[in-house]
């Protein structure tokens, strides 16, 4: 991270102080920007707050997706582009999660937002350790400890929000937005309806029809679900931090609604958005599924059941393995280049063998065989293949 004295960083700050000089009433000062690295064209910056006139943090974070040049006034309810859902979807869900009680909150805090300008003015975790620098440590204790810690946040956070969905929902209607789509739920359902062709035409594999019929039935996790909390569902090790508050979750641009199970989903089968490799084994999968499920159980009884807890977590890692199997087995090379800079990335081969083996070992500790085998003969072939 390096001071940043760039045009488009002087701009986010002068944005920055316009509406935080707004919003207070008197001039705000922020300087010595440092740029912390954003995705796309969004610009991440942690600034120091020169002029403090009523109790402002000492630090900020801003972020911002410029908006399109000479586009004018930004009217979010035509937003079209990825981008300016992303950018939607974020400025809610920061909303919603700090109208949350401070100990439940899963980041940081949204202290000033701009539509037109796509400006978010959020607190700073401050020096907060990458929990995918912790998940290289090299120590047992640590990388364990870390991911448990993982499976508690999550299970938390969707303890505290069960029940809430209508208030996101009224967030999105206030932003002026009846509907806003879901890349992620649409990638999974393209998964569904595309991975059975794409096993059979690369590996010659037919999927059974039991597994078939439970991945249909795992895609409407992405829609629907028992078990409805917020998420920012783009879990990655690089967008979450561990610090004096425990695991905090940074970007929220496809936050929502959705069954949380497949959250720890997501973190049992090595976030498979990503071609990041988790140093998961079959004994921490198993403790940290029930670290979440010691923190959600009191909100779905149901689940102290062992056979529902693992009938419900095997749909939805079938969910995931598919997932990233439609995304990174055929050869896109932009968007494998696009995750190949996180910092547990691995080369996509690997990456998907790994999500494969947790599948399979899951499905054979819960007595699942069909999708065990299933899992096993995809392995077999990936095994075979050699990255180009």
């Amino acid at each position: 991270m390096t001071a940043t004295l760039a045009d488009p960083v002087s701009e986010v700050v002068q944005a920055a102080e316009t509406l935080l000089t707004r919003r207070t009433g008197a001039p705000v000062t922020l300087a010595d920007p440092v740029d912390l690295g954003g995705s796309g064209r969004s610009v991440v910056l942690r600034v120091r707050v020169a002029a403090n006139p009523f109790s402002l943090p000492r630090t900020l974070v801003l972020k911002q997706v410029p908006p399109t040049r000479g586009a004018g006034h930004v009217d979010l309810r035509g937003a079209t582009t990825d981008e300016e859902v992303a950018f939607l979807r974020e400025a809610v869900s920061y909303q919603f999660a700090t109208a949350l009680a401070k100990d439940h909150r899963p980041g940081a805090e949204l202290l000033a937002y701009d539509f037109e300008t796509r400006l978010l003015v959020l607190s700073d975790l401050g020096d907060a350790t990458p929990l995918a620098t912790l998940l290289r440590s090299g120590d047992t204790d640590t990388v364990g400890n870390t991911l448990m810690a993982l499976a508690q946040a999550l299970g938390r956070m969707h303890a505290a929000t069960v029940g809430r969905e209508e208030d996101f929902s009224a967030l999105l209607r206030r932003a002026g937005v009846v509907s806003v789509s879901d890349a992620v739920a649409e990638q999974a359902i393209d998964a569904v309806r595309g991975v059975p062709e794409l096993l059979a035409t690369d590996f010659g594999l037919i999927v059974p029809q039991s597994v078939l019929d439970r991945a249909e039935r795992a895609a409407k996790l992405f829609t629907g679900g028992r078990f409805r909390a917020f998420s920012p569902s783009d879990l990655c090790p690089d967008n979450i931090v561990v610090g004096d508050d425990g695991v905090q979750f940074l970007d929220y641009e496809w936050g929502g609604f959705r069954d949380a199970t497949l959250d720890i989903a997501y973190a049992l089968t090595s976030f498979p958005l990503c071609l990041c490799a988790a140093p998961l084994t079959s004994e921490r999968v198993r403790a940290m599924a029930d670290a979440w499920r010691a923190e959600v159980v009191g909100m779905w009884p149901q689940l102290a059941y062992d056979e529902v807890l693992a009938e419900r977590l095997l749909d939805a890692q079938l969910a995931c393995v598919w997932l990233s199997t439609h995304l990174f087995l055929p050869e896109d090379h932009a968007r494998i280049a696009s995750v190949r800079t996180h910092e547990l990335s691995v080369a996509r081969i690997p990456a998907l063998s790994s999500r494969w083996s947790l599948l399979a070992d899951f499905a054979t500790d819960t007595g699942h065989d069909d999708v065990a085998a299933h899992a096993r003969d995809v392995l077999s072939h990936l095994d075979q293949r050699v990255e180009p």
